[in-house]
């Protein structure tokens, strides 16, 4: 979660800490055996022998590990080997931080190299794109197109049934994890749509009495999770077995290994507990 966080394209003119998340492909530069792990200082950037393909102002951070510092993303070229001292970490090694502000920052740089490196070219016409210089965007000089970074809107539920969780595990889980149940947003299709299809798609099952929860960026490499949580109206469990390996209801009592709180599938089922237990 980014609170006390100032977007832009310009750091405030009178800051003076800078951060820099730097990547390489979909890794993060870290210093190797460091517990709690940071971005690189300014002078600690600029004391590597390395080369930046582009830079991206990404916010100014006015509170928690980060305070009163502008945050950079730079892009290096994909696969270049880490300097001394260094190693490229995975961007879900964020996930399980303690401060979710730095797995917000990550993503954010990271969507921001995803967009600029896919957003080179105008998709009408072809020409070259040329930064905006007002507006977080891309615009094509010879038709007059500006590209916006890209987002791709997705639901995500928890389905309850009194004390029981519908809990799921997808193809491309990990070995014995279980989460909630996730999907694309249509075109012509609302919110609340979405769920409806999605859940009947993935386990067979209808759905009713729907309860927006909150948000999340998930940087995979652009959504934004809309959570919800739904009861079971009808049904048997029908699996859609391109997406689903195995689904079943869970007990609250008795769960599975579930996904982190940092995640919001981790926070849908944990504040369900906590509603529970009340």
């Amino acid at each position: 979660m980014l609170e006390h966080f100032d977007l832009g394209l310009k750091p405030p003119a009178s800051v003076s800490q800078h951060y820099y998340f730097v990547y390489s492909g979909y890794s993060v530069l870290g210093r190797i055996s460091e517990n709690l792990w940071t971005p690189l200082l300014e002078q600690e950037w600029k004391d590597l022998p390395l080369s930046a393909n582009s830079v991206h102002y990404i916010g100014f951070a006015s509170t928690g590990v980060l305070n009163d510092a502008a945050c950079h993303a730079i892009e290096l070229q994909a696969g270049i080997d880490a300097p001394l001292g260094y190693e490229w970490l995975n961007l879900r090694h964020f996930i399980h931080y303690p401060d979710e502000s730095l797995f917000a920052l990550a993503g954010r740089g990271m969507q921001i190299i995803e967009w600029h490196l896919t957003h080179q070219f105008c998709g009408r016409c072809g020409d070259l794109l040329q930064a905006h210089q007002t507006d977080r965007a891309r615009i094509c000089e010879n038709c007059r197109r500006t590209f916006y970074p890209r987002l791709s809107p997705c639901i995500i539920v928890l389905v309850t049934r009194g004390e029981e969780l519908l809990l799921a595990r997808g193809v491309r889980h990990p070995e014995g994890m279980y989460s909630t149940l996730a999907g694309f947003i249509e075109p012509g299709e609302t919110v609340e749509q979405a769920v409806h299809r999605e859940v009947k798609e993935e386990v067979g099952i209808n759905v009713q009495r729907l309860q927006y929860w909150g948000s999340q960026p998930w940087p995979f490499p652009h959504q934004l999770m809309l959570g919800f949580y739904a009861e079971y109206k009808s049904g048997d469990l029908v699996l859609e077995e391109e997406e689903i390996e195995e689904a079943q209801w869970w007990h609250y009592k008795d769960l599975p290994n579930i996904p982190p709180d940092s995640t919001i599938s981790g926070k849908l089922i944990r504040d369900y507990l906590v509603q529970l237990e009340a």
